[in-house]
């Protein structure tokens, strides 16, 4: 049996959870296996028929009031009694910040390795193989398990999404037996930043900005860029953050995201390798900047040498005639 773990956000199921479906659906079928997915909340049944469409044959659904908010110590908890019992053979979580949050719990509560970042995933000799990024993305190794469960977390924009049906399946909802004083850490509260983004993990085009940029107020022309654009949002490299310009949610990089969107724009972003390696498997790069030299035009499909301030406007321009529609 292949299991992966749902994520949830408002209400919602998340694209990368999809991805890692879908993977599932590749996986089991190599393997002549089942594919089941789990949901961890309260009152969540009604997301299962989505699941159904891309590819689980059965659904669990773990109930609770005490885990309505993401708790690291509850879902794990409960995540672990369901795989002791259904003992799947490999287990995907997107790798989120929540997928990155939880696997490695999960992973120690049963004693097995942990594969995170993958960017590929295959079967060999009815195990699973992974590929995944290390030394910053100059190397890519790849891995088999040797004990099961078999964990790994899949990157965002990576995988792409089985072709959803219209088909059925089984959900099975149970009642996790949990008491309060077990759910040592939970979500209390979600702030969200007014005007907010698409999560930069998710978003198909990803417009990013760095110190070429000058200050916190021209971080605007990017957001105007991203309103014109679809699936896209802003982010930024780590020079911008540390010096208060932008959040540090919107960072790409090393010490921030990974990101692997169909289409990166960098703007005066000089392409440090710790940049780069969250943003190299990105589908299509196009970089701007003023200096011939940096790094980042080495990388990119499309290089700009130009001011960022005299390329963005009519840019943005040629782009609102592009999707007036």
């Amino acid at each position: 049996m292949v299991l992966v773990f749902i994520e949830v956000r408002e209400g919602k199921v998340k694209k990368s959870s999809l991805e890692a479906l879908s993977e599932g659906k590749r996986r089991a079928d190599d393997l002549g296996a089942e594919l089941h997915a789990v949901l961890i909340g309260h009152e969540l049944d009604e997301l299962a028929p989505e699941c159904f469409s891309f590819g689980a044959t059965k659904v669990h659904v773990l109930e609770s009031t005490l885990l309505s908010q993401y708790s690291p110590s509850g879902f794990s908890r409960a995540l672990k009694e369901l795989v002791e019992e259904l003992k799947p053979m490999v287990i995907f979580f997107a790798a989120s910040s929540m997928g990155k949050d939880l696997a490695p719990r999960l992973a120690a509560w049963l004693n097995v390795g942990l594969a995170t970042d993958c960017t590929e995933t295959g079967i060999k000799d009815g195990r699973l193989t992974v590929v995944r990024p290390i030394f910053a993305g100059n190397v890519f190794a790849t891995m088999v398990f040797k004990a099961s469960p078999q964990i790994a977390t899949l990157r965002p924009n990576v995988f792409p999404l089985v072709d959803p049906v219209d088909a059925k399946g089984e959900a099975a909802k149970k009642n996790v037996e949990i008491t309060e004083d077990q759910v040592k850490d939970a979500v209390q509260e979600i702030m969200r930043e007014e005007g907010s983004e698409l999560d930069v993990t998710e978003a198909e085009i990803l417009i990013s900005g760095g110190r070429g940029l000058k200050g916190p107020e021209n971080f605007n022309l990017l957001r105007e860029l991203a309103s014109i654009l679809p699936r896209s949002a802003v982010g930024a490299s780590r020079s911008a953050v540390d010096s208060g310009w932008i959040d540090h949610q919107n960072q790409v990089g090393q010490t921030g995201k990974t990101v692997s969107p169909n289409l990166y724009m960098a703007f005066g972003i000089s392409g440090a390798i710790q940049h780069v390696a969250g943003m190299s498997s990105s589908k299509v790069i196009v970089a701007v900047n003023k200096d011939p030299d940096a790094p980042i035009l080495k990388l990119a499909d499309f290089g700009v040498v130009g001011d960022l301030f005299k390329v963005i406007p009519p840019l943005k321009e040629e782009l609102k005639k592009i999707f007036a529609d």
